[in-house]
């Protein structure tokens, strides 16, 4: 599975319309300054943050299938490969390896070293409770939602906080059935 992931999302990374990284990384840095002065605590900056993204998530999806062509996903491991090789490559250039499963395989760890959000950026020790890349975490659990699955998204380690590689951790709380909205029998 990871292989062909890999390479779906090389291909679609060569062929998504990108922006400049730069005007990215300073635009998304700016919208953060500017929570940090409006809402004035680093807690409540974080919850903006998730919610920025689980808003950015819950309508991502629909490109994100759209464009990769990607298969329905059998369970939630083939699912957290297929964000960390195909969604993090076409929405954000880097890929992500999947580490550290459960034993019941609902639990695991998204972990990257590269991250265009970071570029240029050092956080000042008023702000060291601060999620800088929050916004990420509200991604992943509004695309997962809108796909059927209940998660939580938690920040392990942060290369702004000194760790060596950026690592989310997915767990996933319950698969929601789908519902539809009529019979077929009738």
């Amino acid at each position: 599975m990871a292989p062909v992931a890999a390479k779906t999302g090389d291909a679609i990374f060569a062929n998504v319309e990108r922006v400049n990284s730069e005007l990215f990384t300073l635009t998304y840095g700016a919208i953060v300054r500017q929570l940090l002065t409006d809402l004035e605590e680093v807690e409540e900056v974080n919850k903006q943050l998730d919610q920025m993204g689980y808003n950015i998530g819950v309508r991502l999806i629909d490109e994100f299938l759209a464009k990769s062509n990607v298969s329905r996903c059998v369970d939630f491991r083939e699912t957290a490969e297929v964000i960390a090789k195909v969604g993090f490559k076409m929405f954000l250039g880097v890929t992500a390896s999947v580490t550290n499963w459960d034993s019941e395989g609902t639990c695991c760890s998204l972990v990257f070293e590269d991250n265009p959000l970071v570029d240029f950026v050092e956080l000042p020790d008023a702000c060291q409770g601060l999620y800088y890349c929050n916004i990420l975490s509200g991604v992943i659990r509004g695309a997962l939602e809108m796909v059927s699955m209940k998660a939580e998204i938690t920040w392990i380690r942060d290369m702004l906080r000194g760790d060596d590689v950026f690592e989310l951790q997915l767990k996933l709380l319950k698969q929601v059935p789908e519902e539809y909205p009529y019979k077929d029998d009738e």
